[in-house]
C-alpha cells in the first residue's frame, strides 16, 4: 500500500511517499513560511506525482495557516484520487520518534514553539497514550510539568531542558521521511488541532 505524508503544520514542508514501510521519495524544506507556495509542487515532484492509497496528513498543533493549508491539500488529492485520508498529531509524531530512538524509555515529554512566547506541551508513555490534553504554556510552566527524563521537540526543548536537571533533549523536525508503520500512531479525524486561537481577529460588527 502506498502512503503519502504531509506536514505543513511545522516550520518544515515535508512529504514523503512510502510503499509499506519503504520510502520512495520525499521531500522535506525548513521554509518557515510559504508553505501554500511550496506543498503542491513537492508533491508533484514525488513518483506519479505522489499518487497513493491513503494520505497522512499532519493536523497539529503548530502553525494555524500551515494546518490549514495540509488539510486542504490533502482532502483534495483524497477526493481526485478516491483513497482514504486520515490525519496525525505533531506531537504524538515526535514523541514515536523519540521512543524509537531511545526504546528503554517509560515515557517522554513533547514540546514545541506555540507562539507568543508559550509552548505547546504534550506528556506520553510508551504506548504512546498522553498524559493529558495539549497545552499552551510559558516555558517556565512546562519545565514545572515536565517530569520524563527526555523531553523532545523544536529548539524549545534545548529550552526546557536548561529549566531542569537531569534530562535530556531530543531536538528534532516533523520529518516525514522517518515515518514507518511501526511508529503506531493513532489515526485522528481530519479536525485541526489548533489550541490557541488564531491570531487574526474578524472585526466586530459594530466597529466601523
Amino acid at each position: 500500500m502506498r502512503t503519502l505524508l504531509i506536514d505543513t503544520a511545522s516550520p518544515a514542508c515535508s512529504v514523503a511517499l512510502f510503499d509499506g514501510d519503504e520510502l520512495l521519495a520525499a521531500h522535506h524544506e525548513v521554509i518557515g513560511r510559504g508553505h501554500a507556495e511550496k506543498l503542491v509542487g513537492l508533491i508533484a515532484r514525488l513518483p506519479d506525482k505522489g499518487k497513493a492509497d491513503q494520505i497522512l496528513v499532519d493536523v497539529g498543533p503548530g502553525s494555524f495557516t500551515g494546518i490549514r493549508v495540509g488539510l486542504s491539500a490533502a482532502r483534495a488529492l483524497a477526493f481526485a484520487w478516491h483513497c482514504e485520508c486520515h490525519g496525525f498529531s505533531q506531537m504524538e509524531y515526535l514523541a514515536a520518534l523519540a521512543l524509537r530512538q531511545n526504546p528503554d524509555a517509560d515515557h517522554v515529554d513533547v514540546v514545541i514553539n506555540g507562539g507568543h512566547g508559550e509552548v505547546f506541551f504534550q506528556s506520553f508513555d510508551r504506548t504512546l497514550s498522553p498524559a493529558a490534553v495539549i497545552i499552551s504554556i510559558l516555558p517556565a510552566k512546562a519545565a514545572e510539568l515536565s517530569c520524563s527524563h527526555f523531553i523532545t521537540g523544536d529548539a524549545c526543548a534545548a529550552q526546557i531542558a536548561e529549566l531542569r536537571s537531569n534530562i535530556e533533549a531530543l531536538i528534532g523536525e516533523c520529518d516525514m521521511r522517518l515515518w514507518s508503520y511501526d511508529l503506531g500512531l493513532k489515526e485522528k479525524t481530519l479536525t485541526p488541532l489548533y489550541i490557541r486561537a488564531p491570531d487574526a481577529k474578524l472585526p466586530g460588527i459594530g466597529n466601523r
